[in-house]
C-alpha cells in the first residue's frame, strides 16, 4: 500500500499544476445536470490523473465526478474528485481540494485530501499514520482532538442547503448541544478534523467521490466516520456522512441524527 501511496502523491501533483494554472483565471462555469458548477480545470485535473492510472495501472477501475466509470468490475477503484468544492474555487476562495481515494472491494484503503491553493496535503493508507504536510514542506502525525463532551465541540459542516427538512430538524437539535458551529470548507474540514483543530463534521448528500478519500484519512487519525446511523460509508450509501474526533462523541450525535 505504500507503494500505492506514493503513486497517489504523484496524481495529487499532477491534478495541482492543472487546477493553479487556471485558479483566479476567467472560467466559463456550466452547470450539470445536478445544478452543481463545472469548469474546464475540473475536467483537465481529472483527466490528468486518469492518464497516469491508465499507464501505469490500465487493470484498475475508476470512478471520477467528471468522467465517469472505467473497468467497474476491478476489485481495486480509484475514486477521484479533482475539485472538491468548484463553488469555493470560482469565486477564488483557496479552501476547495481534490481527493484521490483508492476501493478495493468497495471498501476504502487510501486517501489523499490536496489542498492546491493552501500547499497543504493529508495522506493515510490502510496501516499507516494520517500524515500531515504543510505549505513548506514539513510533515506531521495527524491526531484529532479526541474531545468527548458534547458541549465542548467545535462543529462544521460545508452548507446548511445540503440538509433536507428532516435532517435540519436533528441538526438544529445537535447545534443547541454543541459549543460553536460554522459553515463553509468542503473536503478541508475533513482535514480539520484529522489535525485536531475540529472536533465534528456532520454532513449529507455527499457523493462516493466527495467522501472515499476522507475515510482513511479520519480513521488512522483517530478519529470516526460513518452514515448518520453510525453505519460504514460504502457505494450505495444514503449520502450522510458524520465524522467525529472520538468513538465517545460519535455515539452521542449518532443518536441525535440516526432517526432520520
Amino acid at each position: 500500500m505504500k507503494e500505492l501511496l506514493q503513486f497517489a502523491h504523484r496524481l495529487a501533483d499532477a491534478a495541482e499544476e492543472s487546477i493553479l494554472s487556471r485558479f483566479r483565471s476567467k472560467l466559463t462555469v456550466e452547470d450539470k445536470t445536478d445544478s452543481s458548477p463545472v469548469t474546464i480545470a475540473d475536467r483537465e485535473a481529472e483527466q490528468e490523473m486518469r492518464n497516469l492510472i491508465q499507464s501505469l495501472f490500465p487493470d484498475h477501475g475508476i470512478i471520477g465526478e467528471e468522467h465517469g466509470e472505467m473497468n467497474p468490475n476491478s476489485p481495486l477503484q480509484w475514486v477521484l474528485d479533482p475539485i472538491d468544492g468548484t463553488r469555493a474555487f470560482i469565486t477564488g476562495n483557496p479552501l476547495f481540494g481534490t481527493l484521490i481515494g483508492l476501493m478495493e472491494q468497495g471498501n476504502p484503503r487510501l486517501g489523499v485530501i490536496n489542498i492546491p491553493a493552501t500547499g497543504e496535503r493529508w495522506t493515510s493508507a490502510e496501516g499507516l499514520n494520517c500524515h500531515y504536510q504543510n505549505k513548506s514542506g514539513k510533515e506531521f502525525v495527524c491526531k484529532v482532538s479526541g474531545i468527548t463532551r458534547l458541549s465542548e465541540v467545535l462543529m462544521y459542516s460545508t452548507d446548511p442547503s445540503m440538509f433536507d427538512q428532516e435532517q435540519t430538524v436533528l441538526v438544529d437539535q445537535l447545534i443547541k448541544k454543541v459549543k460553536s458551529r460554522r459553515y463553509g470548507g468542503d473536503c478541508y474540514l475533513y482535514g480539520m478534523l484529522a489535525g485536531g483543530w475540529i472536533d465534528l463534521v456532520v454532513e449529507a448528500d455527499m457523493k462516493l467521490y466527495d467522501v472515499m478519500a476522507l475515510i482513511p484519512v479520519v480513521q488512522s487519525a483517530g478519529g470516526v466516520i460513518s452514515d448518520w446511523k453510525g453505519n460504514p460509508i460504502q457505494p450505495g450509501w444514503d449520502g450522510t456522512v458524520l465524522a467525529s474526533a472520538s468513538p465517545e462523541l460519535h455515539q452521542q450525535v449518532v443518536k441525535i441524527l440516526k432517526t432520520s
